[in-house]
């Protein structure tokens, strides 16, 4: 029988594709840099395959580098849970959170399900607005943090999860080839509808909006029932929607960069541990965050690896 995985070099691969660089990552686990070379040759050697590549003075993940990173997120996640479901010092009180809804239905059953048995004591209040309102509890002191859609002009969040903006219709109906495209929106200052009216505007699309809400259910209705199109991120998409790109006559959409915002509480060390629980879940991992990443080439490896959905795709559910 083959020796366990040993998580300080789980840890330590993990450092390295999330810090960007082998430098980086010695100073994040408190090593020297050859005691974390060593410690990736011991663990391709365990594995058996390798996990880097050269191209030039980059480090790549390889293939099986990239499987292995999945498996080590979930590993070193276990082991943080089965040590605080045995810590007498668990945290305990209660901390509020505030998400827009398409999140929340997406998102939050696993997190709340995983940071409720790692934590018990906690009690979770949750409330979903759409971001703006989020961003005003925030500042009012009515929330502890906020899932919300990143936007400059709302202030400074963290952002852990970046997903394409896309065009969706009904896979059933040809809403999309009306002379007068009818629109579903969130409110008049949603970031999303501000970006899908600019590319109509630049297109000399004709359109009006027919339908205008903070619900994403409202949202999604109208588009699954063939009355309007919407935009949605990736991670809000439902079976029966069809994707549209450039060949339907619909340009390119920003990003969706979803974002943490903390607020003013007295329990910091909760929304820190629910700040960290969110980010580890959503799995950022194939989104790259800063222009400044060393000599891993991480961002060339995301975008390379990650599975995007295409225009003309049919959502099949998750």
């Amino acid at each position: 029988m083959k020796a366990p995985l040993d998580l300080d070099q789980l840890q330590t691969f993990v450092s390295i594709v999330d810090t960007g660089s082998f430098t980086r990552a010695a100073e994040a686990v408190h090593r020297t840099q050859s005691a974390v070379s060593m410690q990736m040759r011991r663990l391709e050697e365990r594995i058996g395959k390798p996990l880097f590549e050269k191209d030039g003075r980059i480090n790549r993940l390889t293939e099986e580098g990239d499987r292995l990173l999945s498996y080590a997120r979930r590993l070193l996640f276990l082991n943080r849970e089965t040590l605080a479901a045995f810590d007498d010092r668990r945290l305990e009180g209660t901390i509020r959170i505030g998400t827009p809804d398409d999140y929340a239905d997406r998102f939050l059953p696993e997190i709340m399900a995983r940071f409720a048995r790692s934590n018990p004591r906690v009690e979770l209040t949750v409330i979903c607005e759409p971001t703006p309102g989020l961003v005003d509890h925030i500042k009012r002191g009515n929330l502890d943090l906020a899932l919300v859609t990143h936007n400059d002009a709302h202030g400074q969040s963290e952002v852990v999860r970046r997903e394409p903006l896309l065009w969706v219709t009904s896979a059933n109906h040809a809403t999309h080839e009306q002379e007068v495209l009818p629109m579903a929106f969130g409110r008049p200052n949603c970031i999303w509808r501000r970006a899908a009216v600019d590319v109509l505007d630049r297109q000399n699309r004709d359109y009006r909006i027919l339908f205008t809400s903070f619900s994403a259910t409202v949202i999604t209705a109208a588009v699954l029932s063939g009355l309007a199109i919407s935009v949605l991120p990736e991670c809000a998409l439902r079976p029966g929607m069809r994707v549209l790109g450039d060949a339907d006559g619909f340009g390119a959409l920003p990003d969706c960069r979803i974002g943490i915002m903390r607020g003013q509480t007295s329990r910091p060390e909760i929304v820190d541990a629910l700040a960290r629980h969110i980010s580890e879940s959503l799995d950022n991992i194939s989104v790259p965050l800063g222009e400044d990443t060393g000599s891993f080439d991480f961002p060339a490896f995301a975008f390379s690896k990650t599975k995007r959905t295409k225009p003309n795709q049919i959502s099949p559910g998750w």
